[in-house]
């Protein structure tokens, strides 16, 4: 589920193999990405447990175009998802629009029939001030949640996020919030923090040509009371 998604949210023990090849004429640069994470946690939401989330991404003068997708390993039942992501971005503002799939409710990926599909399309706008960087996601077709009046929602997401550096780590905490009753988000009835996190990167030495990037998050989502603790690494070349 997430603009450029090379990479997974949360994790415990990821695998990420990274190719990347640029064209110094055009500056066309192509990401490949494989992530194994123990537990899929999106916006304060669990989506599964142990997942395979393979990830390809082309990007051009600030276009991007990439998909990501996310396969449970530890359970069978998990929701199988594939997205496909076009995305702008200059300076710090970037936009983008998703189309989410899951395989629930309906298993069949070009079924795009109103109230029938499984595809859900999500548009996002965002600016990265530096210190501190704001994002916001609304979805505006396929399958939506719903309002208190059974109305299309247009379920929407904001998350605000700060960078920094402590202590010899890389750090990042964020707070997402629901601004609306929605039933996409865990069927909020209104306003809801549903993402409060904090997680801290450290490369770790291997060899003299080998770095083992590993993190551990805090995340907790404050509206249905639920916290976890996350730990992963990563592999690249």
């Amino acid at each position: 589920m997430r603009n450029l998604r090379i990479t997974g949210v949360v994790a415990i023990g990821i695998i990420t193999l990274d190719a990347t090849a640029t064209n110094a004429q055009d500056n066309v640069k192509s990401t490949i990405s494989a992530n194994l994470v123990n537990q899929y946690i999106w916006r304060g939401q669990d989506l599964g447990d142990v997942s395979v989330q393979p990830a390809l991404g082309i990007s051009w003068k600030g276009v991007s175009l990439s998909s990501f997708g996310n396969v449970g390993l530890s359970d069978k039942d998990d929701t199988k998802e594939f997205d496909l992501t076009g995305a702008y971005t200059f300076k710090g503002l970037n936009m983008g629009i998703t189309d989410y799939w899951f395989n629930q409710p309906n298993k069949r990926y070009f079924c795009y029939a109103a109230h029938k599909t499984s595809h859900v399309f999500e548009a996002n706008v965002g600016y990265n001030f530096g210190p501190l960087a704001l994002q916001w996601y609304t979805n505006f077709a396929g399958n939506d949640g719903i309002n208190k009046n059974g109305n299309r929602a247009y379920s929407s997401y904001v998350e605000i996020s700060a960078p920094f550096t402590f202590a010899t780590c890389d750090w990042n905490a964020a707070v997402g919030a629901v601004p609306y009753r929605t039933s996409f988000y865990s069927d909020v009835n209104g306003f809801a923090i549903t993402n409060v996190s904090l997680r801290a990167t450290k490369a770790i030495p291997i060899t003299s040509s080998f770095t083992l990037p590993i993190y551990a998050q805090i995340t907790a989502n404050p509206s249905n009371e639920k916290a976890y603790f996350i730990f992963g690494f990563t592999l690249h070349p």
